[in-house]
């Protein structure tokens, strides 16, 4: 592993985050800035925003350098990555942090306002299994105020195009591997980084008590998410950016 980030400031560590997210995800920075686009062009430049299962605050730092007047809500399960979150952005009032579990019927009593402008995630949703996705949309349904809108940027695989899945595959594994003997980080690597910190070491720990290795939910198409969150309350839901991958799904109160 190249990259020295044990015993690091938190920004150091959010950008360690950032890096190792990308060597997944290429066109991570096109998906915050559609995301962020759409949420200027549908609530205005001052949002109360919900980012949800918030890891270290990736969005909420670009929504706040994006929109001065804008406040953010994060709340995430993994102690690890709200502890950088919370590092990094200590001082600044626009954000606050909760921890909660999604998949906990009662999770909105913890959060500290009744309804949002905006509620957007990315890269998380896929831990959850189709049942419990539905469910947590039925209660963003009740979240997001008239007019609001949510996001969700998350892998969305179209299961009808298995040659160009497979082509794609290929092509991004070896870009991947291209990367990774230039030095880059991968996902165990990265928390193995973490566990040597003696201030993650602990909160590291019990993000693998709660979570194991791998998520173990599901990854429906663009569609399923779209009708679902119709289906949830939401006046109009669809598609606003895709990559061969991936999507991002909009749905407006």
């Amino acid at each position: 592993m190249t990259e020295t980030v044990v015993g690091a400031d938190w920004q150091t560590w959010q950008n360690s985050w950032d890096r190792q997210q990308e060597w997944y995800l290429p066109d991570r920075e096109e998906r915050f800035r559609v995301m962020l686009d759409m949420v200027e062009a549908l609530v205005g430049p001052a949002p109360r925003v919900l980012d949800l299962a918030c890891g270290t605050g990736s969005i909420s730092d670009r929504l706040l350098k994006r929109f001065p007047g804008a406040e953010s809500v994060g709340v995430d399960l993994d102690p690890a990555l709200l502890a950088i979150a919370e590092g990094y952005f200590a001082g600044e009032r626009r954000v606050r942090f909760v921890r909660a579990d999604l998949k906990d019927p009662a999770w909105t009593a913890k959060l500290p306002h009744a309804s949002y402008d905006a509620v957007l995630t990315a890269t998380a949703l896929h831990w959850l299994h189709s049942g419990e996705l539905r469910g947590l949309y039925g209660q963003l349904g009740g979240l997001v105020r008239d007019g609001g809108v949510f996001l969700n940027a998350d892998r969305m695989p179209d299961e009808a195009t298995p040659r160009i899945n497979a082509a794609d595959r290929a092509f991004r594994h070896a870009r991947r591997d291209e990367a990774k003997a230039a030095g880059a980080v991968d996902w165990a690597e990265w928390w193995q980084l973490a566990a040597a910190d003696p201030r993650l070491a602990a909160p590291t720990a019990e993000r693998f008590e709660i979570f194991g290795e791998h998520a173990d939910g599901e990854t429906p198409s663009a569609a399923w998410h779209a009708q679902v969150l119709r289906e949830s309350g939401f006046e109009e839901a669809r598609t606003v950016w895709s990559s061969p991958t991936d999507a991002m799904v909009l749905g407006l109160k």
